[in-house]
């Protein structure tokens, strides 16, 4: 009596496939395989089409059929440009109220300080607050009721600060004469010096550019930040070679001496120190 076959059995009974030439028969290839591990390639073969079948239909031909994926992408372009564009506006309008400022400080108007001081000057990374705190300090207002009160013939810009300077060295920008020296009480916060035509203009000292534009008064003018929040200025340039944020050396050409702006009557260069807001007088911190 032949043994009762099951589907086990059925499934794991193994079989030989030979493969024959036809003109004499020889053995080309024996394949041994069973219903079970026959299935399972055939299952595996089944889902990995079906996968193959689906991410055509719905990334392939969705991008090449569906007129509403062009619209779809178009729009997530625009939505971001105009994000970028609204980010971009704003760091533009921070940064040109940040340099209008500094433009109004150097053409000598001392209330900007304040106005800046109160400004919220400042970007998702920070960096106008902290360009702010290390080059423009604000002036304490008792400072500037006891300046308002005091009488001019005692009044001194003198100062103390040549003990804070005192490790800071500073070069001279320019060769040349003093033709006008530091005098507050007439507006005059720097020294004008007359050099040669076309003579290069340097930095005073290591220091980040912060300013570097044209003013009506001033012409082309250049300020730099240094360390120990002092800022050195540099009016009626020819040419200025350094923008905003330059890192500059000291004695490193910024400029070109000139004749440029209303508030001036020849080629010169008009040299300021600031600290803290307040005008220092450079013959206290450099041999000319």
């Amino acid at each position: 009596m032949a043994p009762k076959k099951t589907l086990y059995n059925w499934l794991t009974n193994r079989y030989l496939l030979i493969i024959r030439n036809e003109e004499n028969f020889a053995e080309k290839k024996t394949i041994i395989f069973n219903y079970a591990r026959l299935i399972l390639l055939l299952t595996l073969a089944f889902v990995v089409t079906l996968l193959l079948s689906v991410y055509i239909v719905t990334v392939v031909l969705e991008e090449w059929l569906d007129p509403r994926y062009a619209m779809i992408q178009s729009n997530k372009q625009l939505v971001d440009l105009t994000m970028k564009i609204d980010s971009m506006e704003y760091e533009m309008s921070l940064k040109d109220q940040y340099v209008n400022n500094i433009r109004r400080i150097i053409g000598g108007d001392v209330d900007a300080i304040e106005e800046l001081s109160n400004a919220d000057i400042t970007d998702e990374s920070g960096n106008y607050e902290v360009a702010y705190q290390e080059s423009i300090m604000p002036i304490d207002s008792q400072f500037r009721a006891e300046f308002e009160n005091q009488d001019l013939d005692v009044l001194t810009y003198e100062s103390n600060r040549t003990q804070e300077f005192r490790e800071l060295y500073l070069f001279a920008p320019i060769e040349g004469l003093i033709s006008d020296g530091y005098d507050p009480k007439n507006d005059h916060f720097g020294v004008d010096l007359v050099a040669n035509e076309n003579e290069p203009v340097k930095s005073t000292a290591d220091g980040v550019v912060i300013f570097s534009s044209w003013t009506l008064d001033g012409g082309y003018v250049i300020g730099i930040q240094h360390r120990g929040n002092l800022i050195s200025v540099y009016k009626h340039n020819s040419e200025i070679l350094k923008n905003v944020g330059s890192f500059v050396s000291a004695g490193e050409v910024i400029s070109i001496i000139g004749n440029t702006g209303e508030l001036t009557s020849g080629p010169h260069l008009h040299f300021e120190l600031w600290h803290n807001g307040s005008s220092v007088n450079p013959q206290e911190l450099i041999a000319f």
